[in-house]
């Protein structure tokens, strides 16, 4: 028999066991909850306020019966996306949880919006996590008071998130947006894309308990043992089985769709009123070079019924804009190589090259040697999935890079820009030959901000660089999914390492792309009211467009439509002679510091601090100058052959601005349009004069030589506290206007 001694000894190693265990399973941590919105709805005084201010302005520049236009934000994040979730912990330098509540109360009193939209990333929605998001949005709209006026529409829906490790694999991400929010009328959970190709099963990638447990206790401190519970609930939901109607799942598995094919379908299934829209289809931190918009001009991986908007520009950057650059070639057979520098233009798999060779030098060895190890880091780069290139150099800096992948001539582009999978690429697309759906994409376009921190519509003020962007992204390598680089910086390339490379995405560039996020846009909708339908309606009527942040306002109407109609951006019209357009812009409001006393009455004053840090949308008398609007043409392909940048007109057109604050008007027309036989569409960029913005300078160019930034001080390397400002034109894309070729 065991000594009583050795008894006590026995249940003391089992209790702590037990405790080891229970922290594993994340039994000690409170569960983060959606919340309740706190704030009292904004006052009826200041809603219509607004609206007059927006009509005001319309009749100034001419409008004789405008709609009303109304801003908003449908791409936001909370901590129970995941990757919000990491930056918000203490190891991370985060501020804590910022739930779906605080993105009610945010959108209605600090960003001062008339809609908004939640977006968590489908795969961490548990089913607890769902029907909580969905009580959330429901006591938020339950806030707005009147249906048919409502100060704020708050739209349930999630990220469908979808990454390939290669160009062939890759989708992209795109949000699902509800329109309802009854029982009946939404999905019993969110549609995701699963797990990214070749990975295990939640729980089978997850460590023992007993290890997650010991990782909890060490960590608390910086918010471990959060992470350990927060991980653990994802892992104890089994995937959904395949082949099963929607509506006979489980209701406590994760569904997946992993192709955009497969997503629609299951939507098909549901039969709900939903709105897919496709967002960062050009941000190179997770999208693999090469990626490419072609193989989803199919019918069956483009349904126009549910994709109907593009999202061109948000707090990630700027995704519109095409260059013919090559970051990568591709041959037929697949097999890839490094392109020269081109078009002013250099390629980050070149400078890998170059940064091998230099080292090589430095150390005295040859100069053939040098280049052959120069060809052979260009190649180990080319040759990475996932973005996993910059791995294959070890020991570099951000410095070291210098501006390798980025797109030089851009508006505030997005981080290594991939121009094949940019929205005027998309719109330029096209096929004869297309049987049984869509032989081109017609897309109407928003903006939004992809916030992180349940912060709806952040851009309408350029502060706190560190709350109301995701630089904060550059602290990621210090949580449990970062990778910082500790290696020597050899004078050799080393094929990939998959230590510096999730199954999801590179994280080694983390720190570098981090300087390339801006306060984010907002989508803008010309509205018969401000009810949800009114809303909706405009959403699928593509009478919608986007601003890179400030509350622009922005008319765009072809005059010659059939039976001599005017019709409105996002239109489709078929003429035989040449098209007729107006355009009318009038600035934003400049912005008074502090927020309006209503605000202070409806929101508790701790509360305004720590969610607007004190800074909300408080618009002063005067409005910011138009400057010039800009004319996009783009001629869709009519096959694969021809080359996209002969068919990209950019600018088309410019016509400067000298109304002042009153705002810009001009009509012009196509004369080609008749004699050229083809179809064409055009979209507008009205620019505002110049004013400071968080990012517009991501990299800080202190030194060039031969077109070449040779020396950096990118916003990632200064501290928190800074804002990284820098001049640059913040702006509105219209929707397009789709005009095809009638027989007279």
């Amino acid at each position: 028999m065991l000594s009583r001694s050795k008894w006590y000894g026995l249940i003391l190693v089992v209790l702590a066991l037990g405790i080891i265990y229970a922290s594993g399973k994340g039994a000690f941590v409170p569960t983060p909850r959606a919340g309740s919105p706190e704030a009292l709805s904004q006052s009826p005084e200041s809603v219509a306020l607004r609206g007059q201010k927006v009509s005001e302005a319309a009749r100034t520049i001419g409008v004789a019966t405008p709609k009303q236009i109304l801003f908003g934000d449908l791409h936001v994040h909370t901590t129970f996306s995941f990757d919000a979730f990491q930056l918000s912990l203490p190891m991370a330098g985060g501020e804590g949880a910022h739930p779906v509540a605080d993105a009610c109360d945010y959108a209605r009193h600090c960003s001062a919006l008339d809609f908004w939209s939640i977006n968590d990333h489908g795969i961490t929605l548990t089913p607890r996590r769902w029907a909580e998001t969905v009580e959330s949005i429901r006591e938020c709209n339950d806030v707005s008071g009147d249906e048919t006026n409502p100060d704020l529409v708050s739209f349930l829906g999630w990220e469908w998130t979808q990454v390939g490790p290669t160009p062939e694999e890759h989708w992209g991400h795109k949000n699902v947006v509800l329109r309802d929010l009854e029982d009946g009328a939404i999905p019993t959970r969110p549609i995701t894309a699963g797990l990214p190709p070749g990975a295990p099963d939640m729980e089978d990638a997850m460590p023992s308990p007993f290890l997650m447990g010991l990782y909890a206790l060490a960590t608390s401190s910086g918010g471990g043992d959060e992470l350990v519970e927060y991980t653990a609930e994802i892992s104890g939901i089994p995937r959904c089985p395949d082949g099963i109607p929607v509506r006979d799942l489980p209701s406590d598995c994760i569904e997946a769709a992993p192709t955009p094919a497969e997503l629609f379908d299951k939507l098909d299934d549901w039969g709900h009123a939903a709105i897919v829209i496709p967002h960062g289809t050009a941000w190179g931190f997770y999208t693999p070079p090469g990626s490419s918009w072609d193989k989803q001009l199919t019918p069956e991986q483009h349904d126009p019924k549910w994709q109907r908007i593009i999202e061109i520009y948000s707090g990630h950057g700027n995704s519109e804009e095409y260059r013919p650059l090559s970051e990568i070639s591709i041959a037929a057979d697949g097999t890839r190589s490094c392109p020269a520098p081109n078009n002013n233009y250099l390629p980050a798999c070149w400078r890998a090259g170059e940064i091998i060779e230099e080292r090589c030098r430095a150390e005295g060895t040859d100069i053939a040697t040098c280049e052959e190890r120069a060809i052979e880091a260009r190649q180990f780069f080319v040759d990475a999935k996932r973005n996993g290139g910059p791995t294959t150099v070890p020991g570099t800096t951000v410095a070291d890079w210098q501006d390798a992948g980025q797109c030089r001539d851009c508006f505030q582009p997005a981080f290594n820009l991939r121009p094949r999978s940019t929205a005027q690429y998309i719109l330029a697309l096209g096929r004869d030959d297309v049987e049984g759906g869509a032989a081109q994409f017609r897309f109407g376009v928003i903006a939004s901000s992809d916030n992180h921190s349940a912060r709806p519509g952040t851009g309408y003020k350029e502060v706190a660089r560190d709350e109301f962007t995701e630089a904060r992204f550059a602290n990621f390598v210090d949580t449990p999914l970062g990778a910082e680089d500790k290696r020597e910086p050899v004078s050799a390339a080393e094929p990939m390492d998959p230590t510096y490379t999730s199954e999801i995405f590179s994280v080694f560039e983390t720190e570098r792309g981090a300087s390339f996020f801006l306060t984010g846009g907002l989508a803008a909708v010309h509205s018969q009211g401000r009810s949800r339908e009114d809303i909706w309606d405009a959403l699928q009527r593509r009478e919608v467009y986007g601003t890179s942040g400030p509350r622009i306002l922005l008319w765009f109407d072809i005059l010659n439509a059939p039976g001599g109609a005017s019709l409105p951006m996002g239109s489709e019209v078929e003429l035989a002679t040449s098209p007729i357009f107006q355009v009318r812009a009038v600035g934003s409001f400049e912005q008074k510091p502090g927020c309006p006393a209503d605000i202070i009455k409806a929101m508790d004053a701790d509360r305004i601090s720590r969610l607007c840090q004190d800074e909300c949308y408080n618009p002063g008398d005067r409005r910011r100058a138009i400057s010039r609007i800009e004319v996009v043409r783009i001629r869709p392909q009519r096959n694969a052959q021809e080359e996209i940048s002969a068919l990209v007109d950019d600018p088309w057109q410019v016509f400067p601005c000298p109304g002042g604050t009153e705002g810009c008007q001009v009509a012009f027309t196509d004369p080609d349009f008749e004699r050229s036989g083809r179809d064409a569409l055009y979209y507008i960029r009205a620019i505002e004069e110049g004013s400071m913005a968080i990012g517009a300078d991501p990299l800080g160019c202190e030194d060039s030589e031969d077109e070449r930034c040779t020396k950096i001080s990118a916003c990632s390397s200064l501290p928190d506290s800074e804002d990284c400002l820098a001049e640059t034109e913040q702006r509105a894309w219209s929707s397009p206007i789709f005009v095809g070729q009638r027989e007279s």
